[in-house]
């Protein structure tokens, strides 16, 4: 039973915290999420858990990465594909080695192979970290781009590199060669691996069911399933289970396993975000539960590693140098690498953006650590295979806490000034292209309309043709009305998007009308629960129609930006 209230009592504090924002806007979720959860397991409040590394990172990493990967535009992936794979392996190369030989010289007594592993477990940045972060600030697509595909590519790499490293540490063998080797086909194998669990879920989708026999919540679950499923035969093989969820989630988007019912697709959205909600809230109030745990560890006084480091300023020190070393490596790697990368496409005739100081500065400080760290962090073993205890398992782990929180906090300070009063294109590149697409799906819609009107008016009677011809004026209409928004002159345009809102107020009033009215009728006794249930199911569909819609005053939502 303690599980299961431990269990309820997380999900409640992160429930809490998405509260908490709404009246503390100036502090990011996670930091947010993570001060909740230091206070929690402060010592007299009584909440304790402990994080097992292997069962965290199987419950909570396959379905983040899964989801990044799911929703990560592909097509900007594969244009981006140069400076991902740029910042995804070659700067985590870079900030292993430079770490490592800094954390070497700073605490001489951390073995070489040691700090090469927490460089490792460093290397890697939390996509959902700096999304929060920047959730509030408008940041340049093109780099948001490359930021999530670094995310979620560089996990498998840092990782990789901080196994190897372990490996050193523990026998005292390494060999380049072999860890190149072995590097390449851990992640190949794990990217095949996330892409025969998506085939084969989608071969059992296309072969046994069909849209007449496709049970919604049947075809939601295995795909809640498909993360563990590739994460655990990429980990079965000996592969990067990391890389086999990214690989999962980036192939199912391109799969017709989602282009199935209107229902499957509105269950699915909902039961994802809330999965999401819930998981990366519960990672960062995990961090904060460990937080006085890791802080007692670090300043316990038999732990002969320390020797005079006995005092938590001491220890702020080194966590606040760690930082500043990332965040240097970072501005220096992104400073040549998009340099480089800039003047050979001014070569090949492409036009790209010169990187200036302020959008290096950007993506250095966008460089934030999160639940990946933690979790390789804790996975240090606690004694070498002779039994001795593991050099400086406790001031790795705390140097590791101390730069995701200095990460978070620097980024929530940094970014906002790094952003502010940047000049942006007139036009968003993005924003063409939804217009054009809509514009192409109107005029496609219509001529679908009258098509089938010849057809109902060759084979039917004047009834049948009358009828057909209102009807398909009414439908015709709002695909005109699209058209002209989108092609009209200014003030063409600006009469039809008002006729649209207009009509969108009407239909929304209407829609509200008929929930009070199905309210009262159910207060009285006049219909039972289950119709209510099913009329208001009808309901909630047409206004999903409309967009999000203010039922108070009919008017659009504007939605949320991510």
């Amino acid at each position: 039973m303690e599980v299961v209230y431990t269990a309820l009592i997380l999900l409640f504090v992160v429930a809490l915290t998405g509260v908490l924002v709404s009246f503390v806007r100036f502090l990011p979720v996670p930091l947010v999420q993570i001060s909740v959860g230091a206070a929690l397991a402060y010592p007299g409040a009584g909440l304790h858990i402990d994080l097992d590394p292997e069962i965290f990172f199987l419950l909570f990493i396959p379905p983040l990465l899964f989801a990044d990967g799911w929703r990560m535009p592909k097509r900007e992936f594969w244009h981006l594909r140069v400076p991902i794979i740029a910042m995804a392996l070659g700067l985590v190369i870079f900030t292993v080695l430079g770490v490592g030989y800094f954390i070497h010289w700073m605490i001489p007594s951390i073995p070489l192979a040691v700090a090469f592993a927490l460089g490792g477990v460093l290397s890697p940045t939390d996509a959902v970290a700096v999304s929060a972060l920047t959730g509030r600030m408008r940041m340049p697509t093109r780099l948001m781009h490359v930021l999530e595909g670094e995310a979620m590519m560089n996990d498998a790499s840092g990782l990789v590199a901080f196994k190897f490293a372990l490996v050193a540490a523990t026998t005292g063998l390494f060999s380049i060669g072999n860890a190149t080797f072995s590097f390449f086909v851990i992640a190949l194998g794990g990217l095949l691996a996330g892409w025969a669990v998506t085939w084969l879920f989608t071969q059992f989708h296309r072969r046994v069911m069909d849209a007449s026999t496709e049970e919604p919540a049947t075809i939601v679950l295995l795909l809640l399933l498909m993360p563990f499923a590739a994460y655990l035969l990429a980990e079965h093989f000996g592969f990067s289970g990391i890389l086999a969820a990214v690989a999962a989630g980036m192939t199912v988007s391109s799969t017709d396993l989602l282009n199935t019912r209107t229902a499957t697709r509105i269950l699915g959205n909902g039961v994802w975000s809330m999965l999401e909600f819930v998981f990366n809230g519960a990672v960062f109030v995990l961090l904060g539960l460990q937080l006085p745990d890791i802080v007692r560890a670090a300043l316990r006084p038999s732990e002969h590693l320390w020797g005079t480091l006995v005092n938590l300023g001491e220890l702020m020190f080194y966590v606040g140098a760690i930082s500043a070393v990332l965040i240097v490596l970072r501005f220096c790697w992104v400073w040549v690498a998009w340099r480089v990368m800039y003047f050979l496409g001014m070569r090949r005739g492409e036009i790209t953006m010169k990187p200036g100081m302020r959008f290096t500065g950007v993506t250095a400080l966008s460089g934030v650590r999160g639940a990946v760290t933690l979790a390789g962090a804790l996975s240090v073993p606690l004694a070498l295979p002779g039994g001795a205890p593991f050099p400086g398992r406790d001031l790795l782990i705390f140097l590791a806490a101390g730069v995701i929180l200095l990460s978070l906090i620097g980024g929530s300070l940094g970014l906002p000034v790094l952003l502010r009063g940047v000049r942006w294109p007139v036009e968003d590149p993005r924003n063409r292209e939804m217009d054009e697409a809509r514009v192409a799906a109107s005029e496609a819609a219509i001529r679908a309309v009258e098509s089938l009107q010849k057809v109902i008016a060759r084979s039917g009677d004047e009834l049948d043709t009358a009828v057909c011809a209102e009807a398909a004026a009414r439908v015709m209409g709002r695909y005109r009305r699209s058209l002209n928004a989108s092609t009209a002159t200014d003030e063409m345009r600006e009469r039809a998007v008002r006729e649209v809102e207009v009509e969108r107020r009407l239909r929304a009033a209407a829609l509200q009308a008929e929930r009070v009215e199905l309210s009262r009728l159910r207060i009285t006794h006049r219909i039972n629960d289950e119709t209510l249930r099913e009329l208001l199911s009808e309901i909630d569909f047409a206004e999903l129609a409309l967009g999000p819609v203010d039922p108070a005053t009919g008017k659009r939502r504007k939605g949320r930006k991510h």
